[in-house]
C-alpha cells in the first residue's frame, strides 16, 4: 500500500533520518553487499547500493587484482629486467608493486570502516 500525502508531506527532523539510515547500514555484511535483505523490502529497496561499499570493494578488489597482476607479470619478464641493467631492480619493482596493493587494499578497508 502507498504512503497516504499526509504522510509523505510530514516533516521528519534530519538527525532522525540521518539515525534510521546509520542503523540499517551498519552491520559488516550490508557494507560489503551494499543491501539490506529483510522480506519487507521491496525490489527497488533490495538494488540500493551504497557509495562507501561500492568504493570499498573497488579499492579492495583493485588492491588484490594489482598485486597478482604486478607480481605475475614480474615473473614473466624477469630475465628481461635483469639483463636491462636498469637503476630499478627486481627488488624495488616488487615493493613498488606491494606497496601499491597495499595501499589500495588499506583504502577499501578504511572506506569500509568509516
Amino acid at each position: 500500500m502507498a504512503p497516504s500525502i499526509r504522510e509523505l508531506d510530514k516533516m521528519v527532523p534530519v538527525k532522525d533520518v540521518l539515525a534510521q539510515q546509520e542503523a540499517d547500514f551498519d552491520c559488516l555484511p550490508c557494507k560489503l553487499m551494499g543491501t539490506i535483505i529483510r522480506s519487507s523490502l521491496s525490489l527497488p529497496e533490495l538494488c540500493i547500493l551504497t557509495i562507501d561499499t561500492v568504493g570499498s570493494a573497488a579499492f579492495t578488489g583493485l588492491g588484490i587484482y594489482s598485486y597478482a597482476s604486478g607480481m605475475r607479470q614480474l615473473r614473466e619478464r624477469e630475465v628481461e629486467i635483469l639483463r636491462s641493467g636498469s637503476r630499478f631492480g627486481l627488488g624495488a619493482r616488487r615493493w613498488s608493486i606491494f606497496g601499491l596493493s597495499a595501499t589500495l587494499v588499506g583504502v577499501g578497508a578504511y572506506r569500509m570502516v568509516f
